[in-house]
């Protein structure tokens, strides 16, 4: 049992997925980068605040100054262009995970699925030998280059992918969601215009339909784009589903993210077919238009020999996809619906479920004075940071936190806050999200439920 599985994971295979995951990954990363420095939103999401809500355990990640702030962007750029190229591979790979991950880690306000699979990914590209082919690396060293790869480098690829997808698939399964047709109702109304199908997007029926298409699609698609038969027609669907979603919804840059990443479903032989059919199609004389080598199984060893001290690659492979199944599903352990009390809700692929709009008011008391005041945090706030706040818990406890250090700087040296948070959930009228009694400044965030949220409808309005 155990060499079988051994000899499966390590069986030879082509290293041409590889090579275009590399080169897809990296091209996007540059642009995606290129876009958030042409849009200035350095400046305005890390320079202009004087407050940024930062990651539990991650207090430490400070914004750096400008300039260096903005180089870091450009450098991570560049080696966004280094990984497409394969030029000083490993290094590149190494640079861009801690550089990107350190400016994702800055402020939970911007917090995008796409940015945590981002880092997810470039981490797990380090221990993957994709510039063994195609490679400014293999043009200065030859000796690098493998045709053929372990079987496994593909599969953790498609592993992770199948993930996200199986993942946010299981996060949908919920009432309002399958039942309701919500978010979904909602957002579409607004797309009536829609080509060809905008005249039914004021329709439950429509909604529903798309919210149960969106499920299965979710649950399934990893199983059709492994096998070879409906493989082409389910990256088909692939390619259609995100481009719907990119035309209906502002999500930023994850749907092309997916399509691009999903390639590695295709393996060596369907590129090579793909470009036989190209070749076809003009009509060429030329009888072997292959683009590198088959596979050879001597070589897929030694590939696999150059990876590194396996027992090490194979212990953090373990505990890195322990960690992914550990995540999504971590809400379990507190009460109430996530989507409403947000506990366990980021990094676990709840992609497009909620619609929640929220106002906070904070009531700031001194009881030396007993003088009391009413914040309002766009005194405070940028509007990104205010909106994202307002129907957040652990955002609201950390600017609680940071009202009693301004007021103290003040010499109110042991005030008293509380807040107000009104919050809708999926266009429903807005109640209470915390306890308006409770004095935050006397509690703390950390991992354990918290016990001041209250269950949707607990108090009413």
């Amino acid at each position: 049992m155990h060499a079988t599985l051994h000899n499966w994971l390590n069986a030879p295979v082509g290293i041409l997925p590889l090579v275009v995951v590399r080169v897809a990954f990296g091209l996007l990363m540059f642009a995606s980068t290129v876009r958030f420095l042409l849009n200035d939103w350095v400046h305005t999401f890390y320079v202009v605040p004087s407050f940024h809500f930062t990651y539990y355990g991650f207090g430490w990640v400070q914004p750096l100054p400008e300039p260096w702030l903005t180089s870091v962007y450009v450098l991570i750029a560049l080696l966004s262009l280094c990984i497409a190229a394969g030029l000083h591979y490993r290094v590149s790979i190494i640079l861009f995970f801690l550089f990107f991950t350190y400016t994702e880690l800055l402020d939970k306000t911007y917090y995008l699925n796409h940015y945590y699979f981002i880092s997810l990914l470039s981490f797990l590209l380090i221990w993957l030998p994709l510039h063994r082919a195609w490679s400014l690396d293999v043009w200065r060293r030859p000796a690098l280059h493998r045709p053929t790869v372990p079987a496994w480098t593909l599969g953790v690829l498609r592993l992770q992918l199948g993930l996200v997808y199986v993942f946010a698939g299981i996060a949908k399964l919920k009432p309002d969601w399958l039942l309701e047709g919500l978010p979904l109702r909602i957002w579409l109304l607004e797309h009536t215009s829609f080509p060809l199908l905008g005249a039914w997007f004021d329709e439950r029926w429509f909604a529903l339909l798309m919210s149960w298409a969106g499920t299965l699609y979710d649950l399934t698609i990893a199983l059709w784009l492994l096998w070879r038969r409906t493989r082409l027609l389910a990256y088909g669907a692939v390619i259609g589903f995100h481009v719907m979603t990119v035309m209906l919804f502002p999500i930023g840059m994850f749907p092309w993210i997916m399509i691009t990443c999903t390639l590695v479903f295709f393996d060596e032989q369907d590129y090579q077919n793909a470009w036989l059919l190209f070749q076809r199609m003009r009509h060429s004389r030329q009888t072997q238009p292959t683009l590198i080598d088959q596979p050879r199984l001597k070589e897929g060893g030694a590939a696999h020999r150059s990876i590194g001290n396996a027992r090490l690659v194979a212990a953090m492979l373990i505990c890195f996809f322990a960690v992914q199944l550990m995540l999504p599903l971590r809400h379990w352990l507190y009460p109430g619906d996530v989507t409403w009390t947000d506990e366990g809700f980021r990094f676990a692929w709840n992609v497009m479920l909620v619609e929640k709009t929220g106002h906070a008011t904070f009531f700031v008391h001194d009881p030396v004075s007993d003088r009391e005041w009413d914040v309002y945090p766009n005194d405070y706030l940028t509007y990104q940071q205010e909106k994202q706040m307002a129907f957040q818990p652990d955002m609201v406890l950390a600017f609680a936190h940071h009202l009693e250090e301004q007021f103290a700087q003040q010499g109110y040296a042991d005030v008293a806050i509380r807040a107000e948070v009104y919050v809708s959930l999926n266009g429903r009228p807005s109640q209470l999200l915390i306890d308006p009694t409770i004095d935050l400044t006397q509690e703390q965030n950390s991992l354990a439920p918290k016990a001041w949220v209250l269950a949707e409808g607990e108090l009413g309005r």
